[in-house]
């Protein structure tokens, strides 16, 4: 699927530019060691989340948006210098970060009373392909950055920025955010009507069940090597 994304006149190649999120695999999940010995297990060795592959490839699907210029942080002060020129035209804030005001946020459970939200500015349009909404949300398990970007699902708005407001959770944070942190993922998403039925299994559904639950135990590796679509959607080991 192509997606296309515009920026203002004079600002390619000043502004880190919208990525697929595979190709930004944080270097602590890199670094992070596949298995562990336990201590509440004595010693045990376990497999990380760095084997979970829903966890690892919903890290990397759909694409990121980047914070567009170091935002530095110090005493509960933010500061930037953008150097991106003005477009006589263009309305669009230079500002890599704006604001929400607390009333806002009135009534959302778990949102301190007073709390401002950052709204972090998209320097990028976007044109999705036909008849796909965008699902914003806080880069997937990244629990790692000093806030969290709050979700929302948008319909085609390919000539408007599209910004993303967050809670910045750590008020101990000191020191630059550099350009080109993911601040928002996205993947695209088809509105459609959902039918939900719900039953008890069947003689056939609990012996296959069953089955796989024995395979599962044999082999930690079935769901990735049965179940997980390749990069291009298609089951692994499908025809092409």
């Amino acid at each position: 699927m192509k997606i296309r994304f515009r920026c203002l006149p004079g600002w390619k190649g000043r502004v880190p530019e919208p990525v697929p999120a595979r190709s930004m695999t944080p270097d602590w999940l890199k670094a992070m060691k596949s298995e562990v010995p336990s201590e509440l297990l004595d010693g045990a060795t376990v497999r990380t989340v760095k084997q979970c592959p829903p966890f690892v490839d919903a890290m990397s699907f759909g694409f990121l948006l980047p914070l567009i210029a170091d935002l530095t942080v110090s005493r509960g002060e933010f500061s930037w210098d953008t150097g991106l020129p003005s477009h006589p035209l263009a309305r669009l804030t230079r500002s890599p970060i704006g604001v929400h005001v607390p009333e806002q946020l009135d009534g959302v459970p778990g949102v301190e009373a007073d709390r401002w939200a950052v709204k972090f500015t998209n320097a990028w349009t976007i044109d999705p392909p036909e008849g796909c909404s965008i699902l914003f949300t806080h880069p997937h398990n990244r629990l790692d950055l000093p806030f969290r970007t709050l979700s929302g699902l948008v319909d085609p708005f390919e000539d408007g920025f599209i910004h993303f407001p967050a809670l910045w959770t750590d008020p101990d944070f000191e020191g630059v955010l550099p350009a080109g942190t993911p601040v928002a993922q996205a993947v695209l998403v088809r509105r459609s009507a959902i039918e939900i039925e719900c039953s008890e299994m069947d003689a056939d559904a609990l012996s296959a069940h069953v089955d796989l639950q024995d395979a599962l135990h044999a082999d930690p590796g079935v769901y990735r090597k049965r179940f997980r679509l390749g990069r291009d959607g298609r089951e692994r080991g499908a025809k092409r």
